[in-house]
């Protein structure tokens, strides 16, 4: 895992704020390079690889000077696989919250957009996930506790898709496309009560755009 910068970011608790996701903000990038450009009629950020990120699986790029403990986040999200990626590739895009010091660790809610539409339903299932990185990827929650960290919301992959993150203590609830009821309730954050930063994220086989920060 490779930052932009080695050194540990200072923070301040965080305010009701919209996040600019443009070259403004000075964001602290880890295997990732940024671009700016309109995309479906919204002035957006791509989250983009970098040209020798081959060893790698995601991108971060953290949000600056914000500690985050409870609250809502609000992001709009585009994810769609980049043409030729192998089909087990879902457009994985998200949000992770209480990052420590370049997302060494953190808490993560993302959904998997081709997911959403598949004849399956057992895929289905598997649109929106939480996973706490580095001790509990999804392949150990899937395994241990089948269901019990994903399940299934409507999206269109490559389509504006609206995420909130509500957290409090040790629960985090993920609502999408402004549904009033979550679709993802987590009562057992794997980081515990704990704080840290925001960050956006998205595997490396994703076109990744990002709009609409709030962090409150």
């Amino acid at each position: 895992m490779v930052s932009s910068d080695p050194s540990t970011p200072t923070l301040t608790p965080a305010p009701n704020k919209e996040i600019r996701l443009d070259a403004s903000t000075r964001f602290e990038l880890v295997n990732a390079r940024l671009e700016f450009e309109t995309y479906r009629g919204l002035p957006a950020l791509r989250l983009a690889p970098q040209p020798d990120g081959e060893n790698v699986k995601w991108m971060l790029a953290l949000v600056p000077g914000i500690d985050f403990t409870d609250g809502t986040i609000e992001v709009d999200v585009a994810g769609v696989p980049h043409a030729g990626a192998a089909p087990d590739m879902r457009g994985f895009i998200g949000i992770a919250f209480r990052a420590k010091p370049h997302g060494e660790a953190a808490e993560y809610f993302y959904v998997r957009p081709t997911n959403a539409r598949a004849n399956d339903q057992l895929v289905r299932n598997h649109s929106t996930q939480y996973m706490s990185e580095p001790e509990f990827p999804w392949q150990r929650l899937r395994a241990e506790s089948p269901g019990v960290y994903e399940a299934y919301a409507d999206m269109e992959a490559g389509a504006w898709t609206h995420l909130k993150i509500v957290v409090s203590g040790v629960t985090a609830k993920l609502h999408v496309n402004g549904a009033d009821a979550p679709c993802l309730v987590v009562n057992d954050l794997k980081l515990g009560e704990s704080h840290g930063q925001v960050a956006l994220w998205a595997n490396i086989t994703t076109i990744a755009h990002f709009a609409n920060l709030s962090i409150r």
